[in-house]
């Protein structure tokens, strides 16, 4: 099996092999969490010939028989060979009960360098958090950005590339496919479909599943717009779904903890205060939001590509937040260690008002961090403006923030 690098990930990784800290893994289901860790095993084995390395994958039936800790560390006990670096991975940690108890076990013994993936972030705040604070590191595998959809899928980097990415989205199981007819969206509404029951509804233990799906779909129609759980609420009621606002923040929350949609909170600019009414949400895969609510690149453009700007500041490592300033808003200010990125995300700039709106915003921060504004056109008016600068969407998501 030919393995396609994904360096924005291993890169981050490599440099932990070896150190007595668990390796975490996090993302949505099936965005490539599994491939990554492969990449780290052939990495392995390429310095380390004598390397002995345990692979375990819970969603395989070969393992079915390890459900708890209890059997987990059983299967284990046997596996580790003295006097060789021992290399422990495991695929879906949290399908095994109390699985931290045994990686606690190893990670004390300094039996084996440990390695694990997860697709819910409630294994970060509770279970990990619990028994193995301070010792693991969390890596957050996205799905394919445009770079990289463009190497899986071997295309040229042009508008025709860029509208597919917008479209079909970077599940990284869909070059196996094809993007072609109806059949890349027959795929993504099975992983859809399997995310829902199996890590939303079934782990949440959700039982208003006709309202969870809703809800999806309400998401999907209003990416980028700001609103609240009693917002959603109102609109709901309007179609005859009669559902409370705190029942609403739970099934957004557990649609949260399986990283198929990010909230994006509002952050004011300059100070501290995180406001807690008013956020956005964005998917973690276009291409499934799509398969949800169909895709009508005329009224959708601007959701997607303002979801595409989002998602490419997460795969670069930053903290994403909803600028506030005054009555103004900045679409996203990114954070990375303290070195800050505003974004504003406009489908066209075809006269100097929406110049001045789109550019004016940036103009009222006073700070030198950069500041962008990203079009899908190339008709650029004040680019430079104050050290502001205009890029087409296509560039900003090809260079190195």
């Amino acid at each position: 099996m030919k393995l396609i690098q994904r360096p924005i990930y291993t890169t981050r990784i490599i440099p932990f092999i070896n150190k007595q800290v668990i390796k975490v893994l996090t993302g949505q289901r099936r965005v490539g969490k599994s491939y990554v860790m492969l990449q780290l095993m052939e990495h392995i084995r390429n310095t380390d010939q004598q390397a002995n390395i345990i692979y375990i994958n819970m969603e395989l039936d070969d393992y079915i028989h390890i459900r708890t800790h209890v059997d987990l560390s059983a299967y284990l006990k046997d596996k580790f060979i003295e006097g060789k670096n021992n290399y422990f991975f495991i695929d879906e940690v949290q399908e095994v009960q109390e699985f931290e108890r045994t990686l606690r076990s190893l990670l004390a013994k300094g039996t084996c360098d440990i390695y694990c993936t997860g697709s819910n972030a409630n294994m970060l705040s509770g279970e990990l958090a619990t028994y193995l604070a301070g010792r693991y590191l969390v890596f957050h595998i996205h799905s394919l950005s445009y770079q990289e959809f463009l190497q899986f899928h071997q295309l040229e980097n042009k508008l025709e590339s860029l509208l597919l990415y917008l479209q079909y989205g970077g599940m990284p199981f869909l070059p196996s496919i094809g993007l072609r007819e109806d059949l890349p969206y027959e795929y993504l509404r099975n992983v859809y479909s399997t995310i829902l029951l199996k890590d939303v509804v079934a782990r949440e233990n959700i039982r208003n599943v006709s309202f969870l799906e809703n809800l999806v779909a309400y998401l999907a129609d209003n990416i980028g717009s700001l609103f609240s759980a009693s917002n959603i609420s109102k609109y709901l009621k309007s179609q005859k779904v009669d559902i409370s606002p705190q029942l609403t923040i739970s099934y957004l929350r557990a649609l949260s903890n399986t990283f198929f949609v990010h909230k994006a909170v509002r952050s004011e600019i300059g100070g501290l205060k995180i406001f807690e009414i008013g956020e956005k949400y964005y998917f973690e895969d276009m291409g499934l939001r799509n398969a949800i609510v169909g895709f009508n690149q005329r009224a959708d453009i601007h959701k997607l590509m303002e979801n595409a700007v989002y998602l490419y500041l997460k795969q670069q490592n930053y903290q994403v937040f909803v600028g506030k300033l005054g009555d103004k808003e900045i679409d996203f200010v990114g954070d990375k260690n303290g070195a800050k990125i505003y974004v504003q995300v406009c489908l066209t700039i075809i006269d100097e008002s929406t110049a001045n709106r789109e550019f004016g915003n940036l103009l009222k921060i006073e700070d030198n961090y950069p500041k962008y504004v990203i079009t899908l056109n190339d008709i650029l008016i004040g680019q430079g403006k104050d050290g502001i600068i205009q890029k087409n969407l296509i560039d900003f998501l090809t260079e190195q923030l």
